[in-house]
């Protein structure tokens, strides 16, 4: 069968975003090692997922960095995390609320521009 071992976010700083999306969003580091070029490998893995964050620019693909990505994260209590990561210094795009299809969500910025979706998981 097959799954997604990881996503790939574009970043530009590695060292401030590994400090963002371990210490405000709560990410456990998995891997962290040089990938050459002055780059590092770095996975990391959200509390219960199995899918990890990568947090790596493949060279030339740096205009990929700020913006919509691809990338949608859920919490169970999406009240509470929004909360917390609030208090975290996470700076919400859009704040919490109710969506046409029926559940919460919110968007959420990293120190690159680059934004999230943080829904409710599916009811």
């Amino acid at each position: 069968m097959i799954r997604v071992r990881f996503v790939s976010i574009p970043v530009r700083d590695q060292e401030r975003s590994l400090e963002f999306y371990r210490d405000a969003l709560g990410f456990q580091v998995v891997t962290d090692q040089p990938f050459g070029n002055g780059q590092r490998w770095i996975e990391l893995q959200p509390p219960g997922s199995d899918t990890l964050v990568v947090l790596f620019t493949p060279p030339g693909q740096e205009d990929r960095i700020g913006g919509f990505q691809n990338v949608s994260f859920t919490a169970d209590n999406i009240e509470e995390t929004c909360k917390v990561l609030e208090e975290r210094g996470v700076r919400f795009i859009k704040p919490l609320t109710r969506a046409n299809w029926g559940g919460m969500e919110a968007i959420f910025a990293d120190p690159d521009g680059n934004t999230f979706v943080l829904a409710s998981p599916d009811d």
